[in-house]
């Protein structure tokens, strides 16, 4: 099992390559919610997402054999680019498997950081046979979007990041899809913040992360149809999975159009671009799907990385 010891570990390993994102306020969100509201901005992070953190911790542990292999991995988007940057500046060179239907912004990220893409259909095909057929092939090491320990501990930097600065929190809300940075948030959590209660948030209609802890167990699911594409996940991961069972003290939902509304509320009263999966934790305090009146509230923003004719098409239509 992971421990915050992992984490501190991490935050030694990526220090001077991922960026401290910013921690930002907003006087309007406050009054909306009716909380104290911390948006820790990992939409400023390199690539644009918290993704760089687990990637780059998982590839500065590889050997001097697995570096002169290379890596594999499988991911709709931020997760990589995330792996396709940290292998070039460790000097590894990585295959993506991303979806035919992924982002063009994001492949063309990934492609740009010198990842060698490879397209699937995320509909008639399984990404994880596909990584572990290439990586036996290739003799890579395949370091998975989010059910991995080093990804995990490199997640949960940015939960410890916002601790440092601001202190105890009441509620931290985290952006759910596989579980990585929901599992590192709540390790991050139990050590900094014991009393904080950690809630996941999810899309109303890629629910497997509520489902597994209603149940007790990994529930699987068929894609999610959702604007969510961070979130476009079928279950969790095993790894994450046993701390959110542990550690995770609930797990919400939220819907499209509130995703929109908070792209919306972020461009227009904050300045910034942030992804639907990167508003999750946000569209539940400012909906209020998670009783946050007179509480210190801590949101991880998960991102920024969206096409700007879809973010053009949401927006405008809200």
């Amino acid at each position: 099992m992971l421990t915050y010891a992992d984490i501190e570990q991490a935050a030694q390993r990526i220090l001077g390559a991922a960026h401290r994102t910013p921690v930002l306020t907003s006087r309007t969100a406050d009054q909306r919610s009716g909380a104290q509201l911390f948006f820790k901005c990992e939409n400023f992070q390199r690539i644009g997402a918290f993704k760089f953190r687990g990637a780059y911790n998982a590839l500065a542990r590889f050997t001097e054999d697995q570096r002169r292999a290379g890596v594999v991995t499988f991911s709709s988007g931020n997760h990589a680019q995330a792996i396709a940057l940290s292998a070039s500046l460790l000097g590894i060179r990585s295959a993506i498997i991303m979806p035919h239907d992924a982002p063009a912004l994001k492949v063309a990220a990934t492609k740009g950081y010198g990842g060698e893409v490879i397209i699937y259909d995320r509909y008639k095909e399984d990404r994880e046979e596909i990584g572990r057929r290439l990586a036996q092939e290739r003799g890579m090491t395949l370091i998975p979007p989010y059910d991995h320990p080093d990804v995990i501990a490199g997640q949960g930097t940015a939960a410890k990041e916002l601790f440092d600065e601001v202190g105890p929190l009441d509620v931290l809300l985290v952006c759910l899809g596989g579980g990585g940075l929901l599992a590192g948030s709540a390790l991050a959590a139990r050590a900094l913040s014991p009393g904080c209660k950690v809630i996941g948030v999810e899309p109303e209609l890629g629910n497997d992360g509520q489902q597994s802890l209603r149940k007790g167990e990994v529930v699987h699911i068929g894609v999610p149809d959702t604007i969510a594409d961070g979130a476009k996940v079928t279950h969790v991961g095993d790894h994450n999975f046993d701390v959110i069972k542990r550690d995770v003290d609930d797990i919400v939902t939220v819907s499209d159009a509130q995703l929109v509304d908070a792209m919306k509320f972020f461009a227009e009263r904050m300045k910034m671009i942030v992804e639907p999966t990167g508003c999750l934790g946000a569209a539940a305090a400012l909906n209020g799907i998670v009783p946050v009146e007179g509480k210190k509230v801590g949101i991880l923003i998960s991102g920024g990385n969206v096409d700007l004719a879809a973010f053009a098409r949401f927006v405008g239509a809200a």
